[in-house]
This record gives C-alpha cells, structure tokens and sequence, in this order.
C-alpha cells in the first residue's frame, strides 16, 4: 500500500499528463517498482502508464535498457551517466513520451566515502529534449530512502510535464 503523499503525488503526474497527452515509463534499480506502483495504484492509469523496468543488476540494465556495459564499468551502476543512460533506454525500449529513472543505494551497506548509502542518481528524459540528471542523498534507513527516491522521481516527471 503506498502512503497519502505518494500517491498525491502520483496522481499529479496522471492527471498532469493527461492534459498535456503524454505517456510515461519508468526504469527503477533502487526503488524496485516503487514508482511505477504508486502510478499504477490509481484507477485508470493506464491511459497514462506504458510500462516500468525494474533493473536491479547491471546485466538487467544492459539487456533492458541497452545500458552500455563499459559505462557501468566506467562509472558504476549508481552514477550521473547511467542514470542518463536508463532513462534514454526507457524511452528507446518504450511508446513513452516521459521516462524517469532511479538507481542508488539504499544501503545498509554497499556505500563508500565516494558513493554513501543514501546516494541516487536520477534520470528524466522527454522525448526530443535533453536527458537530466539529478544527484541527491537522502537520510534515514533503507525504507526511508527508497520511499525519498519515489517522491524524488514522481516530482521529477511532474517537472518534466
């Protein structure tokens, strides 16, 4: 069951696709569907949502996203260019107009000094715009910070909108 504010926020993103005849796709690593869950919890949504990946492993985001294996390699599954990357293979892979996508680390552990748990990385991408990209780390446990994430994303394909 999602909370109240997700699903506000969720519902913001229907209805505000819905005027403007956009759909959308999600491509989660972190969150887990947790995006496309709250989307897909209010009635109707289909009309808006085509369709989530969730892409835990690198090999995942390789094969459903076309996430080039030497950019994970690179850069680590939890960075700026593979969020960037997920989110223009959502769109690629997708009859989305919108993509958002979430990779991160919700920890406990797997963190370092360079990339502490509570780290995400974002990707929103429109199609013929520019992919954005956003970096946030967020606090408290694992819960708290997938459910953060979720908020993260919903609002970033509001903006997107």
């Amino acid at each position: 069951m999602t909370d109240t504010a997700t699903l506000a926020a969720a519902d913001a993103v229907l209805v505000a696709c819905r005027a403007a005849g956009l759909r959308v796709a999600t491509a989660e690593s972190c969150t887990g569907g947790l995006v496309a869950a709250a989307l897909t919890e209010i009635a109707g949504s289909s009309d808006v949502f085509e369709r989530g990946f969730v892409t835990y492993s690198n090999a995942a985001k390789h094969a459903m996203l076309g996430v080039d294996a030497a950019l994970i390699a690179a850069h680590g599954a939890v960075s700026e260019s593979v969020a960037r990357a997920m989110a223009a293979g959502a769109l690629a892979h997708a009859a989305a107009d919108l993509a958002v996508a979430v990779t991160g680390i919700a920890g406990p552990g797997g963190g370092s000094a360079a990339k502490p748990v509570g780290l995400v990385w974002f990707g929103a991408a429109r199609r013929g715009a520019a992919v954005r990209a956003e970096r946030h780390v967020f606090p408290g446990d694992r819960a708290a910070v997938r459910h953060a994430a979720a908020l993260r994303a919903l609002a970033l394909l509001r903006e997107m909108i």
